[in-house]
């Protein structure tokens, strides 16, 4: 299973959602970084998705794939799948 991490808060229903969808494609392993309980992880999280600020942001290995409409519609499409087996 390759590495996910995504940047979130506790109170985000988008966080809450992709995190659901990731486990239900058979994730055992994300890396949550709290940007409210971490603040200043917040910089790193721009600098790695090009500017985004909101959350989440979802990274799979090195692919920036957004946020949870970004990761619906990678799972629509038919390529989460594949991201998720590299």
């Amino acid at each position: 299973m390759p590495k996910i991490v995504m940047y979130a808060t506790e109170v985000c229903p988008y966080c809450v959602r992709a995190e659901q969808l990731l486990r239900r494609k058979g994730a055992t392993e994300i890396e949550k970084i709290r940007v409210d309980l971490e603040p200043e992880r917040r910089d790193e999280m721009l600098a790695k998705s090009s500017g985004k600020r909101t959350v989440p942001q979802i990274f799979i290995d090195d692919f920036h794939v957004g946020g949870c409409d970004d990761l619906y519609d990678l799972d629509r499409e038919g390529k989460l799948d594949a991201l998720l087996a590299a």
